[in-house]
């Protein structure tokens, strides 16, 4: 087993010259049980393809840098936010492989801010999404504004992400698609700011366990989905056996199952994890054409300070994102007829059901912190079934709402909300 240095490959740790090339010599190099080193330095790559039984070593004070230009990420057959389609190769990709490790405490950087303008403009109200939204195509800009992730590993299997940086994606940071038996332990994802820069997303995969992971970022600080529309619910690919634990989740959108459902999405446990100052603590969200369910989920053990929405589950989220205001034409592109292609009728309303929390305490260390004890949302038609809230400590200001449940339990449950309403107190005490 060889240890291959990508130095050795003429690789260049001076941040400006373009490395990929170099960096894929030494990769293409590796046989069975190898490990390719990206040692101290800082290198700049565009899309770098790994392969079966290798391990990508990034040495302490390594930085792989996120090439600026669109062209040194070649586009690839992916799937983005729950759409197959044709988009931007991430920096590191480990597409159809088996027993990949990609380990060491160095950082992968994105360099996204020239993604993040594209999309919103430098004052973050203008570019590809002001543009869209005028013409009224809001629900397409992010995938027709093409941003590179930073990883993607995608139909592999046995795969271990364990201990380096990930820090500012031009889109999502780690994203596990149509994969199984990955493990992701001790990782650290920094995200300034930018649209749609989630942590990690666990997308139509199984048998794969999030721990220790620490993550900042201006979306979802994890996620599990499973597609979107008609395609993803023909396709069947449930997101399943999945496990989030000892985890700390800074800026963000918390933990979030959804809003693509279109799968499936079961068996998840969610546990010991911690939130501090994030916008929410767990997360279910989906809308009336996506379809599909979300089941058998445990969350257990959580310690929230600071955070804004506890629990937050919404089964008609981001109208302007989640409804095409078209319908499927054949002179679009194919992605834009998917998008249009929601699961239609009683069947895009995606079934809730044996949902668990319990052992959670929420507390506010600022107290202007805004924060709504419970934000719940079901459908009239298809409410969420068997919810269950037990040994439950939350400061608020403001109790919130639940509607759209059925077999709601709660049992030792203390919210201590002083902008709680005559009526919502009634309401709570029955």
């Amino acid at each position: 087993m060889a240890r291959i240095n990508i130095i050795d490959f003429a690789a260049v740790p001076d941040a400006t010259s373009l490395s990929t090339q170099a960096i894929q010599r030494a990769i293409d190099s590796a046989s069975a049980g190898d490990t390719v080193l990206i040692p101290a330095g800082r290198f700049l790559t565009g899309a770098l393809f790994l392969k079966s039984e290798m391990t990508l070593e990034l040495a302490k004070d390594a930085v792989l840098l996120g090439s600026e230009r669109l062209e040194d990420y070649p586009d690839i057959v992916t799937r983005v936010a729950g759409i197959d389609m044709v988009w931007p190769a991430a920096m590191l990709n480990i597409n159809h492989c088996r027993n990949v490790t990609v380990c060491g405490s160095g950082t992968l950087d994105g360099q996204g801010a020239v993604w993040w303008h594209k999309f919103w403009g430098d004052d973050e109200n203008s570019g590809m999404l002001a543009d869209y939204t005028r013409r009224g195509l809001r629900w397409v800009v992010d995938y027709d504004c093409k941003r590179p992730r930073n990883v993607v590993v995608y139909q592999s299997e046995c795969v271990t992400l364990e201990d380096f940086t990930s820090q500012d994606s031009g889109f999502w940071n780690l994203h596990v698609c149509y994969s199984k038996q990955v493990n992701l332990q001790r990782l650290r994802v920094m995200n300034a700011t930018g649209p749609s820069t989630d942590g990690i997303d666990i997308d139509s995969s199984q048998l794969v366990r999030v721990e220790g992971c620490t993550v900042s970022c201006n979306d979802d600080n994890i996620c599990v989905k499973s597609g979107r529309g008609a395609e993803a619910q023909q396709l069947g690919r449930t997101a399943r056996d999945i496990i989030i634990r000892d985890c700390t989740l800074l800026k963000g959108s918390g933990i979030t199952l959804g809003s693509e459902t279109s799968g499936g999405i079961e068996n998840v446990i969610i546990e010991h994890n911690r939130f501090s100052g994030t916008g929410v603590g767990f997360r279910i969200k989906s809308a009336r054409n996506r379809g599909g369910w979300i089941k058998n989920i445990v969350v257990r053990h959580l310690k929230m300070e600071d955070v804004c929405y506890p629990f937050m589950l919404q089964l008609n989220w981001f109208p302007q994102y989640s409804y095409s205001e078209q319908t499927a034409d054949t002179e679009q592109p194919p992605h834009w007829r998917k998008l249009a292609s929601g699961v239609t009728g009683d069947a895009g309303l995606t079934r809730v059901e044996n949902i668990s929390i319990s052992h959670i305490r929420s507390s506010l260390t600022e107290p202007a912190t805004f924060s709504r004890a419970f934000f719940i949302e079901g459908t009239p038609e298809n409410p969420i079934e068997r919810l269950s809230f037990s040994d439950i400590t939350l400061q608020a200001q403001e109790f919130g709402k639940i509607a759209g449940v059925t077999n709601l339990s709660f049992e030792r449950v203390t919210v201590d909300a002083p902008a709680m309403t005559r009526e919502e107190h009634d309401a709570y005490a029955r």
